[in-house]
């Protein structure tokens, strides 16, 4: 009996033991175990769908789009995600190496069609930046653009495209429907683009998500690969073979300094033809079917040109040359310009209306660039516009613009250590 109490004591300590040097074991491994982590698992990539084709030529393939949207580039505030070259023109490269200026452009998807005839009038390379608000404008800007390369030869030769997508309302993926490019009408580009618009309001979005204008024109000019660059909107259209006028200009040209060319805008009559060269574009004005860009709108955006004396100066010949210097450079001035792209950039906390193109212009006056009007070049923008009242979204885009210049305008003057509008004497708004 006391032998058998002995034997089961003896398991019981021996099993005590052997529990506690276990547990002992095990407390130590857990404590010098490596850190316990969730396997990785890749996020899933964004869905590119492409619609089923039924014709052998138009495959997917021939329209690539370098598009994917868990990539791109941030934007300094970390708003907007930027993408380069979606679309390469055949000839954008070449192009590049062969002529002085790139054509620098903004747009969004409702002025779009405008492309057609500035690359009918520009023989050089072309720099397209636009923007995309969601998944279904994503669908429809790559799919216009993906119509405009299959119908115009120059575009798909001349224009590179970027894009740029917002961070707030992020696209999840994109689909480009080959069925439905298959029955949209190569002769009708301003239809096809009407269907487009209508799904989309101009004001619906606007109104929430201003447009981020200075951001794109920035996109547009770094993918430049030229000397110079040409910075337009895309509805302002050049006179016929700019391209290489600018070439023999700008090859001769003796600016020593910083020189901004200035190109004259006139807004046309839409019931003219857009004038072959200059003598018929003031003959125009006379009658009243052409004036001055913005001039019954907001005639200080180009004012500072003086087109008096731009259509009075004495041309010799077609060959561009400098008609006059900018004497009366005022704030607000928002001038067409060819100069490098070393200028400032264009400040991107300014977005949507109001203080975007002028700022940068601003900066450029301070840091002392020279503004020359050249002669017999010019651009026009279709219709003769008039002054409405502002709709209360771009008014107030205006007025928290307006609020963030103030502190622009200390930082120019901290930059440069000149005043020389005295904007910092000016009455604070």
């Amino acid at each position: 009996m006391i032998q058998g109490t002995c034997r089961l004591w003896n398991i019981s300590i021996s099993a005590l033991v052997f529990l506690t040097l276990y547990n002992t074991m095990l407390t130590l491994k857990l404590m010098y175990a490596p850190a316990c982590t969730k396997p990785h698992v890749p996020a899933p990539k964004p869905k590119i769908i492409y619609q089923k084709c039924d014709h052998e030529d138009e495959k997917p393939e021939h329209y690539f789009v370098n598009l994917d949207l868990s990539l791109g580039r941030w934007d300094d505030r970390h708003k907007y995600k930027l993408f380069d070259n979606i679309f390469v023109g055949d000839k954008y490269v070449l192009l590049n190496g062969l002529y002085k200026t790139c054509l620098a452009t903004q747009s969004s998807l409702d002025k779009m069609d405008s492309l057609i005839e500035v690359s009918k009038h520009w023989n050089g390379p072309i720099s397209l930046a636009t923007f995309a608000a969601s998944d279904e404008e994503l669908n429809s800007v790559l799919l216009y653009i993906t119509y405009l390369r299959k119908c115009d030869k120059k575009i798909k030769d001349k224009v590179a495209f970027h894009i740029m997508i917002t961070k707030e309302r992020m696209p999840k993926e994109y689909v480009i429907d080959f069925q439905k490019l298959q029955e949209l009408d190569c002769n009708n580009p301003s239809g096809v683009l009407h269907q487009f618009r209508q799904q989309f309001p101009r004001n619906k979005w606007r109104a929430k998500l201003p447009y981020p204008q200075n951001h794109l024109r920035n996109l547009a000019r770094k993918n430049c690969q030229s000397n110079y660059v040409f910075l337009t909107d895309v509805d302002i259209v050049p006179s016929k073979g700019m391209a290489e006028a600018l070439d023999e200009f700008l090859e001769k040209s003796e600016c020593k300094g910083k020189c901004a060319y200035v190109v004259p805008t006139y807004e046309l009559d839409e019931r003219v033809l857009f004038p072959p060269n200059k003598t018929e574009l003031i003959r125009l004005a006379n009658k009243g079917l052409a004036r001055p860009f913005h001039h019954k709108v907001f005639i200080y955006n180009q004012y500072a040109t003086n087109f008096t004396r731009w259509q009075t100066t004495v041309d010799e010949g077609p060959e561009i040359h400098v008609s006059h210097p900018v004497t009366n450079f005022e704030f607000l001035y928002e001038p067409f310009y060819i100069a490098p792209d070393t200028v400032p950039p264009h400040d991107e906390r300014f977005i949507g209306y109001g203080y975007t193109r002028n700022s940068q212009v601003y900066e450029m006056y301070v840091a002392g660039y020279e503004f020359l009007v050249l002669s017999p070049i010019f651009t026009c923008h279709w219709g003769l516009q008039v002054k409405r009242t502002r709709p209360p979204w771009r008014e107030h885009q205006n007025n928290l613009n307006r609020k963030q210049f103030d502190g622009f305008k200390k930082e120019i003057f901290a930059r440069y250590n000149k005043d020389p509008l005295n904007m910092m004497a000016a009455r604070k708004t």
